[in-house]
């Protein structure tokens, strides 16, 4: 699949659909520097990536966060669904980033297990048993592919809330729409 990166730039790169929502609001946060409205309970759900280098300017009480490697929502479904149900959100944002540690984790293996022993006091088989029973449960291979089809599941599953696929430029910090 080829989808495309849309810099959102100003409030009239926000397309039609996600005007006057939740999702609206954080672009304009995030990549605006709007000034920061006061939220008595969060307005959006965001499923991000637990990556260090990833920041968001948004106001407290603005937004749930579920943080996990490479923004894969597959195992986080209860806090995603008390999010909506208890929290009352109708909005999700979906944001992968370029440079993302969850694709290509093979190539990591050797790491892994060389820091689980060295850093965890892991024997070196049981390291190996853990990557091997684990890697591919949190591979996501390609990053913009992987947040489209997550929103494809997730928007299968809660049909009625409003699922946004986004991006994030590790270079820029800024968010990107994925089309």
């Amino acid at each position: 699949m080829s989808h495309k990166i849309v810099p959102i730039l100003s409030k009239k790169d926000i397309p039609k659909l996600y005007k006057n929502t939740p999702i609206s609001l954080l672009f304009e946060y995030h990549n605006f520097g709007r000034e920061f409205d006061e939220y008595p309970s969060a307005k959006l759900l965001v499923g991000m990536c637990m990556d260090n280098r990833k920041y968001l300017h948004i106001p407290d009480n603005f937004s749930f966060i579920i943080r996990s490697g490479g923004a894969n929502l597959r195992y986080s479904e209860f806090k995603v669904s008390f999010a909506i149900a208890v929290g009352h959100v109708k909005h999700i944002a979906l944001i992968g980033h370029n440079h993302c540690a969850m694709t290509n984790l093979i190539s990591k293996k050797k790491q892994f297990i060389e820091g689980l022993v060295k850093n965890a006091g892991w024997k070196k088989e049981a390291a190996e048993d853990h990557f091997m029973n684990m890697a591919p449960m949190h591979e996501i291979g390609n990053e913009i592919d992987f947040i489209v089809e997550e929103k494809h599941r997730l928007s299968r599953k809660y049909p009625k809330i409003m699922i946004a696929p986004l991006f994030y430029k590790v270079e820029d910090n800024r968010l990107y729409l994925i089309r």
